[in-house]
């Protein structure tokens, strides 16, 4: 607890100083090249991708943060105690490719991704497209449990197609339409191929400040497994983008947020966290 609360305090502190040049490219929302600009100011809309691209070179130091459900109040100090984190970076390759690799402390897990552009809303065309393609490698399968356990069942691949239109200065909303597969499932419950289909919208509320809501149906769900929703606040600060989160999932990779969400709303059971974007 010692060691997270000395991380927070480090990047809250690298905050403050930051550089007015970026903060400056934050705040931008000119149309470039007749291109609507600034849809989204963070890559992530909660948990979910935003059509935000890293530009050419671009890199993205990020760092992120669920603690465990805050319905068990003071004995786990309303989750504080069970924190999980994630660890990455995107890096920009042109203005239309990215690639990211991160870890992840839940289940041990590496994901790399690649998100590319398809298209872009201007005059002549009215939404933004970006592809995303995810590989998750799951190491805290123990051959103890698995007997028969391969590199190739530590694997689940994710693809999202992400369509969003900024309607206002304000406004700016997304679909998002997932394939998920999983090399290692249980046939019990779920199927090896599921499909999940929502997305969400950012509100601007000041210049620094903005409300982000997500939701996403999943059409193959357990009965102990629930649909994720998520709201998020969005903080701009010179060079970074700071989300504070509240969401019923727990987990950061693509694959988890999207199939093993737990929390129940209704019942108080949601999960705190942030996400901290450095772009260098």
């Amino acid at each position: 607890m010692k060691k997270f609360l000395v991380t927070i305090c480090l990047f809250w502190a690298t905050m403050t100083y930051s550089q007015d040049d970026l903060l400056k490219d934050l705040d931008s929302t000119q149309v470039e090249e007749s291109y609507a600009g600034a849809t989204f100011k963070a890559l992530q809309l909660v948990t979910l991708q935003t059509t935000k691209m890293a530009a050419k070179n671009e890199f993205y130091f990020v760092v992120s943060h669920r603690f465990g459900t805050v319905k068990d109040g003071f004995d786990s100090f309303f989750g504080l105690d069970n924190a999980t984190t994630k660890l990455g970076g995107i890096y920009g390759v042109t203005d239309w490719l990215s690639v990211s690799l991160s870890r992840h402390t839940l289940n041990k897990m590496y994901e790399t991704g690649l998100k590319y552009r398809l298209a872009r809303q201007n005059a002549n065309f009215p939404v933004d497209i970006v592809g995303y393609s995810v590989a998750d490698i799951n190491t805290f399968l123990e051959k103890e449990q698995y007997p028969s356990l391969e590199f190739k069942h530590r694997m689940t691949y994710v693809q999202q197609v992400l369509v969003s239109r900024k309607i206002s200065e304000k406004l700016s909303l997304e679909l998002v339409p997932s394939y998920l597969h999983k090399n290692l499932y249980n046939p019990a419950i779920e199927n090896d191929n599921q499909f999940s289909f929502g997305g969400g919208g950012r509100y601007k509320i000041t210049k620094r400040l903005s409300v982000n809501l997500e939701y996403m149906h999943n059409f193959d769900t357990p009965d102990f497994y629930e649909n994720p929703l998520s709201v998020g606040l969005d903080i701009e600060t010179g060079g970074h983008v700071f989300q504070l989160i509240f969401t019923n999932s727990q987990s950061m990779s693509e694959s988890g947020y999207l199939t093993n969400a737990t929390g129940e709303w209704g019942k108080g059971d949601f999960f705190f966290g942030f996400n901290l974007y450095r772009v260098f």
